[in-house]
């Protein structure tokens, strides 16, 4: 998706969510979005559970950086 299609989504997904109160499940690999929009984040790594929690909790999680971010290791 190019920048402006994803700024569209994340506009809609927070108007729906508003307008109607109701939880939204979104899978998304891109952690910038997910980190603008969501409330709590689950993160799984190949089908594997990571972290749970806020985005700022999760993004501090090394092998959440690991996995979704790179690491020098990698």
């Amino acid at each position: 998706m190019t920048i402006d299609e994803k700024e569209d989504m994340v506009r809609f997904i927070l108007d729906l969510r508003e307008r109607r109160g109701i939880p939204i499940v979104l899978v998304e690999h891109d952690m910038q979005v997910i980190s603008e929009i969501a409330d709590r984040v689950v993160v799984l790594d190949w089908g594997r559970h990571v972290a749970t929690g806020t985005p700022d909790t999760v993004l501090r999680i090394p092998e959440v950086v690991s996995a979704y971010l790179g690491s020098d290791d990698t």
